[in-house]
């Protein structure tokens, strides 16, 4: 083999090698620009505003119920009965906060940061451009769903952040007694308010992905939003009619108040596992339906 020969397929050999690299790295940069220009939009930050403002209202609301020595209504139980304990323990804003806003406040804002990733860019006429090589369908679709499972994050835990402050502020911490009756520090607490809010972010996984197979089949993001919106209107309705008890279990919202039982000592594990279980279903199901979606489109936009 003559030098030119030998530099020549050491070039393609590099270029071989380089080429993982440089997918990786063109990942990562969608990835981070996807973030950046997600948090950056105006109606990202509202939807971040409000669902911060509902602990704080929350707060407030007892604060000035239970001002003149009376308690705060609600009784012992999951969900938004831990209310009763606010006055007692500013940490259970956290678990009232995430109880008020998991039925319809976080779930609406990933609806609508799903609805619009890919119906949004085909609105506004970039999404040819984002498939520009080496970008690619499957790897633009992963990034967007990525980015919405992040917002699904920060949303969670800015309303579990912003229930701690306030009721650090409006209230006394200390030690706190579970569901079951037993008491455990204020650093146990916090562990499972930190666990609570990774349960809850976890359990919008299956609303992101059904948001995001909406907004493949349209190219307007306002339509795509609105019937993920309201989608999950019509299963939480669905979920409260005693005659539909037989597919009640199927659906998405179901197992969203399991997070309570991480307030029992022992622990619950059977619906928040059947919890974590069903929005992984969902995932699998409507994030393959919309890759085969997406990477069949016809792309005009």
């Amino acid at each position: 083999m003559s030098q030119a020969e030998a530099t020549a397929a050491a070039t393609v050999t590099a270029a071989k090698d380089a080429a993982p690299v440089r997918k990786r790295i063109w990942t990562f940069g969608l990835f981070r620009s996807e973030l950046v220009t997600t948090f950056r939009r105006w109606r990202t930050i509202a939807l971040l505003a409000v669902l911060a403002g509902v602990p704080i209202l929350v707060g407030i609301a007892v604060k000035i119920e239970t001002s003149g020595g009376s308690q705060a209504a609600g009784g012992g139980g999951g969900g938004p009965a831990f209310i009763a304990q606010i006055t007692n323990n500013g940490l259970f804003l956290v678990f009232t906060s995430l109880a008020a806003t998991l039925p319809f406040f976080l779930p609406m804002a990933v609806g609508v940061i799903a609805g619009d990733a890919i119906a949004g860019e085909a609105n506004a006429g970039t999404l040819r451009y984002l498939l520009v090589a080496p970008a690619g369908r499957t790897r633009l679709l992963l990034t967007k769903y990525a980015t919405t499972m992040t917002f699904c994050l920060v949303a969670t835990l800015v309303v579990a952040a912003t229930a701690l402050a306030t009721g650090a502020l409006l209230f006394p911490l200390g030690d706190l007694v579970t569901i079951s009756g037993t008491r455990i520090g204020l650093g146990e607490g916090l562990v499972r308010a930190l666990l609570i809010a990774l349960v809850v972010a976890a359990s919008l996984v299956g609303i992101a992905a059904l948001g995001l197979f909406v907004s493949t089949l349209t190219n307007s993001g306002i339509a795509a939003m609105a019937t993920t919106v309201g989608l999950l209107i019509t299963v939480q309705i669905l979920d409260q009619i005693p005659q539909l008890h037989a597919i009640q279990p199927y659906l998405f919202s179901h197992h969203w108040l399991s997070f309570a039982d991480l307030m029992r000592e022992p622990v619950y594990w059977d619906d928040l596992l059947k919890n974590l279980g069903l929005q992984g279903l969902y995932a699998a199901v409507f994030g393959s339906a919309a890759w085969a979606r997406f990477t069949t489109k016809d792309i005009t936009a």
